[in-house]
């Protein structure tokens, strides 16, 4: 069983490509946001933690004025019906079920800067350690030809050493702020902002032992990935 880390940047069409390799090839297909989401349910790796974690950054939600919903007395011992002053109105972290409220964690992460960083701590090494045991159940089964491993952080998180091969699905930018538009309507502004955050194309060529150029039609594209995957 081959191991394939797949990356690149966003736009870029990876999912068009993984699900070609899923349905036309003995392989399973693991993105890292299953994986994240796996760790991150009831009785997950991290489920507790990350509840616990998200618990200490309690942000009460306000209205349009900024002012903390609920009923409150006035100086006079009189209730306003108003809203300063009331007690928080704290929305639960977690769901009727236990799973843990995702809107509800990106609030509290949007409003607290330093709980990105403290969550993705708790996160990205879980979620390697997840993909990492997979694979290896996955080899000792002996079922697949091919593994492959879907992450945008792929080189950032130092999965490449645990890979027998790792690909870079290119795209043209002009084609994917193109398609960003198109698919996603994301303005311009919120382009920028993305290609900025993630890897030069240099430094995804410089790790990549292949390329996928998927600028043109997915059945170009799927011509590359059947001849790199021909090559066993």
């Amino acid at each position: 069983m081959k191991i394939i880390g797949v990356t690149g940047g966003v736009g870029a069409g990876k999912s068009e490509i993984l699900h070609y390799i899923e349905t036309h090839y003995n392989a399973r297909v693991l993105l890292a946001d299953e994986a994240a989401h796996a760790i991150e349910a009831p009785g997950g790796a991290i489920y507790e933690s990350l509840i616990q974690l998200l618990e200490r950054y309690p942000v009460p939600v306000t209205d349009a004025a900024g002012t903390i919903g609920g009923n409150t007395d006035d100086a006079a011992g009189g209730d306003t019906g108003g809203a300063a002053g009331s007690a928080p109105v704290m929305p639960p972290i977690t769901l009727p079920d236990g799973r843990i409220n995702k809107p509800e964690m990106a609030r509290r992460i949007f409003s607290v800067p330093e709980l990105l960083e403290q969550v993705n701590q708790l996160v990205h090494p879980a979620v390697k350690i997840y993909i990492l045991d997979e694979s290896a159940r996955e080899k000792k089964a002996g079922r697949l030809d091919f593994f492959i491993v879907e992450a945008a952080l792929l080189i950032e998180a130092g999965y490449k050493e645990h890979l027998d091969e790792l690909w870079y699905i290119y795209c043209d930018e002009n084609e994917r702020r193109r398609r960003l538009r198109a698919s996603r309507g994301y303005s311009d502004e919120k382009i920028d902002n993305i290609l900025r955050s993630q890897l030069s194309e240099q430094e995804f060529r410089d790790n990549a032992d292949v390329v996928i150029d998927n600028s043109g039609t997915i059945e170009a594209a799927c011509a590359q990935v059947d001849a790199a995957l021909s090559r066993g």
